[in-house]
């Protein structure tokens, strides 16, 4: 593992919320790097900054100081314009809220994905998403719109749209809260399969400990700090 290939660095990084009294700081003097190819874990209780940690390390939140090296790029040196480019080209996403569109399919929310991202034919999309959708269990439910999933069954449509278009980075929070554990596994495994056959770099904020076992370092955040050195599994 002390062979990879670094590919996000966070360096000294904080962040507050209010101001005067009500000021809080969330993040304090956060350092950690990611790694091509691994699945890292982000743990700790409700409260310590995770999500935080995650919006500003993919650059959706911007830090009060601090620094965010993607690719060798600092992220929150570039325009807006260069972040919104970099996070379509590079990264996928998959939160807690689904972000689904309510009256589209299944399947359109994920052509959707393979359309903005271009460069791909029709037939390959279509690959795509028929691989993804039966990977993931969803290939009799794909031409229902979201209003009309599950819970769970949009999580895994989540999912399988941070993946579809093959990122180099994916940030999952909370990615199996919806599923039971059966679902919630085939979902990391699917994340872990993102890394280890593509490279992709993973980093996933999770309570859910049953995830342990899928990474391969682990970082613990308590009251905005990093809790002793990263855990590296065999």
């Amino acid at each position: 593992m002390s062979s990879a290939k670094t590919t996000l660095q966070a360096r000294h990084l904080v962040r507050s919320f209010g101001a005067g009294e009500t000021k809080t700081t969330v993040l304090q003097e956060v350092s950690l790097d990611l790694y091509e190819g691994e699945v890292a874990l982000l743990m700790g209780p409700s409260g310590s900054g995770k999500s935080t940690l995650l919006a500003v390390m993919s650059g959706l939140l911007r830090p009060d100081s601090g620094e965010v090296i993607a690719l060798g790029q600092q992220i929150w040196q570039m325009s807006e314009n260069e972040q919104r480019r970099f996070r379509l080209r590079h990264c996928g996403f998959i939160f807690q809220g689904f972000n689904l569109f309510p009256s589209l399919t299944a399947r359109e929310q994920l052509e959707m994905v393979l359309r903005w991202s271009g460069g791909i034919s029709s037939r390959e999309a279509e690959r795509r998403v028929e691989e993804i959708l039966l990977r993931l269990g969803l290939e009799h439910r794909s031409d229902l719109t979201a209003d009309q999933l599950s819970g769970g069954e949009k999580q895994r449509v989540a999912i399988a749209r941070a993946l579809l278009k093959e990122p180099t980075f994916c940030f999952a929070d909370e990615p199996t809260s919806s599923l039971d554990w059966h679902n919630g596994e085939q979902v990391v495994q699917l994340l872990r399969t993102a890394a280890r056959e593509r490279g992709a770099t993973i980093f996933i904020v999770a309570h859910d400990a049953r995830i342990i076992p899928y990474a391969d370092r682990v970082y613990y955040l308590e009251d905005g700090r990093l809790c002793g050195k990263a855990i590296s599994q065999p």
